[in-house]
Parts: C-alpha cells; sequence; structure tokens
C-alpha cells in the first residue's frame, strides 16, 4: 500500500517508469482511479440527437453538427460521430454496408412490395427505439398491426438483448392471436434463432423490411397509435425507470 503512495500521476516521469521503479503493477495503479462522472453536457448532446434524428432519421454526423451548432453547441464531426455511435444512431442515407446482418443469422426477403394490408392480423411488424431519461436511456421495443396501427404489446429494457424482443413478441401473440406476415429488419435481436423460432413455431411468415424501418422508429418514438398508444407506454416507463 507504501509503494502506491509513491506513484504521481502529476509528474513528469512517465506512469509506466513510476511503476517499474516502485514494484507496482500499472493495472493496480489503474484500478485505484476513480470512474470519471457523466459530463452533463454529454448528455445533452445526445438528447439533442436524438430528437433530431426523430424528426430527421437521415441526417448523418455533418447534419448533426450543423444542427447542434444553430442550437448553441460548438461540436467537430469527431464528436458527433461518437454520440450517434453510442446512441445507436446511423443516417438512413444508402452507405457501404448499412444493412449488414448478423453472419450467422438468416437473412429472410421483403414480401410485402405491392400487396395491399386490408385487415387486421395480416401484418405485424416490430421495432426498437429510445426513452429519454434524467440520466440516460432506455430501450422501447413494440410490436404493431399495420392495419389498425394499434401497439398490441411492449417491453422496457435497459438493454439491447434480444430476451425482452422476444418477451414482447409473446406477449402479443398470446393477447391477439398470430398474424400472417411479421415484419422485422435485420437486427440481431429479430434474426436470432430465440425470436424467430417463436413465428416458426406459430407458422408466421417472416420477412424483413427495407425503407419502413424508419416510419415505424418515428411512430415508435413519437408516441402514435390507436387503442394503446406508446406515449402511455414511454410515460410509465419512465416513471419506472426514472430512479435507475
Amino acid at each position: 500500500m507504501m509503494r502506491h503512495a509513491w506513484i504521481d500521476k502529476g509528474d513528469r516521469v512517465a506512469l509506466t517508469w513510476q511503476c517499474a521503479l516502485a514494484g507496482v503493477s500499472r493495472s493496480a495503479v489503474y484500478a485505484r482511479q476513480k470512474p470519471k462522472p457523466i459530463a452533463l453536457d454529454e448528455e445533452v448532446l445526445k438528447r439533442l440527437i436524438d430528437e433530431e434524428y426523430t424528426r430527421h432519421p437521415f441526417y448523418g454526423s455533418r447534419k448533426m453538427v450543423v444542427y447542434l451548432g444553430r442550437c448553441g453547441h460548438c461540436v467537430n464531426r469527431k464528436r458527433a460521430q461518437r454520440l450517434m455511435r453510442t446512441l445507436g444512431l446511423a443516417g438512413m442515407a444508402p452507405g457501404p454496408h448499412t444493412s449488414r446482418a448478423h453472419p450467422e443469422h438468416k437473412v429472410y426477403p421483403y414480401l410485402l412490395r405491392g400487396v395491399a394490408v386490408v385487415k387486421p392480423n395480416q401484418v405485424w411488424s416490430t421495432d426498437i427505439t429510445y426513452i429519454r431519461l434524467e440520466r440516460g436511456f432506455a430501450y422501447l421495443v413494440a410490436v404493431i398491426d399495420w392495419y389498425s396501427r394499434r401497439v398490441l404489446s411492449w417491453r422496457i429494457s435497459n438493454s439491447m438483448e434480444a430476451v425482452f424482443c422476444v418477451d414482447c413478441l409473446e406477449d402479443a401473440l398470446r393477447l391477439h392471436g398470430k398474424p400472417e406476415v411479421f415484419n422485422t429488419d435485420q437486427g440481431s435481436q429479430f434474426t436470432s434463432d430465440a425470436f424467430t423460432g417463436v413465428l416458426k413455431r406459430e407458422g408466421v411468415t417472416i420477412q424483413a423490411w427495407t425503407g419502413e424501418a424508419a416510419r415505424l422508429t418515428i411512430f415508435l418514438s413519437s408516441g402514435c397509435g390507436a387503442a394503446s398508444s406508446t406515449r402511455t407506454c414511454t410515460s410509465r416507463a419512465t416513471a419506472r425507470w426514472a430512479n435507475c
């Protein structure tokens, strides 16, 4: 313990040399450092980016830099890219490998081109969006019926694991029967064996979307819906996660 007191991070001698001379491992020195508090401005920037992305899902990092500048925040493109990566956001404009699926998951075709959706339980969809909290974010997944635009089920999680998506799907099937076609993107949660296995068990046709991804994300984020709205979901979720 005494040798650790010899280490001075502000000294001109490199920390590596100090640890070697004192016979102390660098990992032990780093482990004693206090975790850095989350910068308040980082949360403000993430909130602004998330709100603008909800309005303009085709915005990339360049557009976000301009938008944040108009809001009074001088941010370079590298920082905007990092914040967007943290939020899992990317502009919807075509780019290299933007739709690359998990290499071990099956790629499903898009089957609804030119098909009219004319009744409930013909096509269901699902997607994940964010819920802004006072300190950070939670994740909301919802299953909706394309015809009625009704939110059939929803779940909240503090991680992006597939299990809460599977729970949401099981709940929708239990309460509302089953659709003819289930529409998802190529996200790893929705192409996982756990998720697709439930649909195969129920005899539901699985398909992958293209342009519908942006529309459904905006739908979930804006709190729209018929009998059951995500505005109710997000208000309940905010109360539930406010103290996390």
